[in-house]
């Protein structure tokens, strides 16, 4: 196995001392612009990297931040939201070169217990925190540790759309308050409502009255709000929870296969299906076409993500477009500008727009009747 150069392998071929090549590599006085040259150009050549624990030890900066999922790992394979969002993160950190690092735990417990290792660790220097929960420990442990976070997908402020930022500090408020930081956390928010209203505007508006949503983890906050935004804009339409209800399941095509056969098999079925992402809602046309349930002819389908699934799907699946890359940008772009010294603040995501395709079209006269 290859050995790592070391700080006397580049002080013996630079000719120097070693604690030349120290003040060299750290930005310190004591050597010359052309010495400090010489021995960054050995450093290179020798593929020299800075030790992230030593580095730690020192108090500098480790160079990294940290994503943790707790999620089932057999629902992230296919889901393509996050391999878009990480996409998006890993621009804007690989551009200041900044490491990510990333993993999978099986609950929220093992989040924070990670956390806490992390940071006694410091293997990090902030985190990027998805999947906010309805009772969620994870702001208050992030405090507690100093950990600078951007939280990810939180609720947007009513009536909020586009790309802002706000700066908040001290005790700030809850998701949903504005441009006002929560306390030493940023956030990058969502507008799910004004997506759900989208989504309503377009079933309403072709004639559907009875409509269920196939929605995601029910402890999920952004599963909360979108199912409250469905009752809400249903009630606003005139619709009852008889007509427009929600099903949660674990995001998975087999949960979401599984819901749309109950849903269907039911004496007065839904004649739309609103789906929390595309895998489920290919899973759902897939379900429609072996029971003989012709789309859009007798079942509209709506994806709440676009993706290639949606557009390679037969029929092409009316779905809500988001640049998610651009979401993680954001996120990581907040996180870096507090880990240089700017306050916490909220960043606003765009409102996504629905893209009608052919899944949707007006129900047969008679099941509305």
């Amino acid at each position: 196995m290859a050995r790592r150069p070391t700080i006397k392998d580049i002080a013996r071929q630079a000719g120097v001392s070693e604690s030349a090549v120290s003040f060299a590599l750290n930005d310190r006085p004591g050597v010359s612009q052309d010495t400090r040259a010489r021995i960054r150009r050995v450093a290179e050549e020798l593929g020299w990297q800075p030790n992230s624990a030593a580095r730690a030890l020192s108090g500098e900066r480790a160079g990294a931040v940290g994503l943790v999922l707790a999620r089932p790992a057999h629902t992230l394979g296919v889901e393509s939201f996050f391999l878009q969002l990480v996409s998006g993160i890993q621009e804007v950190l690989s551009a200041a070169r900044t490491a990510l690092l990333f993993q999978v735990v099986e609950d929220i417990d093992a989040e924070c217990a990670l956390y806490r290792r992390w940071w006694a660790e410091r293997r990090v220097d902030g985190v990027l925190v998805v999947d906010p929960r309805t009772s969620d420990p994870r702001p208050a442990l992030l405090e507690e540790l100093a950990l600078p976070a951007v939280t990810i997908g939180e609720a947007a402020p009513t009536g909020g759309s586009g790309v802002g930022a706000g700066v908040g500090s001290g005790a700030g408020s809850g998701a949903g308050s504005g441009g006002v930081a929560s306390g030493t956390l940023s956030s990058v928010r969502a507008d799910d409502a004004g997506a759900m209203a989208q989504v309503l505007d377009h079933l309403h508006g072709l004639g559907h009255r009875r409509i269920a949503h196939i929605a995601g983890l029910p402890g999920l906050a952004h599963t909360v709000r979108r199912m409250d935004s469905l009752r809400t804009e249903a009630a606003r339409r005139g619709l009852g929870a008889d007509q427009v209800r929600s099903v949660v399941t674990d995001y998975s095509d087999a949960e979401g296969a599984a819901a749309t056969r109950r849903v269907l098999a039911e004496p007065r079925p839904p004649t739309a299906l609103v789906y929390d992402n595309d895998v489920m809602a290919v899973a759902g046309s897939a379900v429609a076409a072996e029971l003989g349930i012709p789309v859009p002819g007798r079942l509209s389908i709506v994806a709440w993500d676009d993706s290639a699934l949606c557009r390679v799907t037969h029929p092409r699946l009316t779905a809500l477009v988001r640049d998610t890359a651009g979401f993680g940008r954001l996120a990581a772009e907040e996180l870096l500008a507090v880990l240089a010294g700017s306050p916490p603040g909220v960043r606003i995501s765009e409102q996504p727009r629905l893209e009608p395709r052919e899944s949707t079209a007006p129900p047969p006269a008679h099941t509305e009747s």
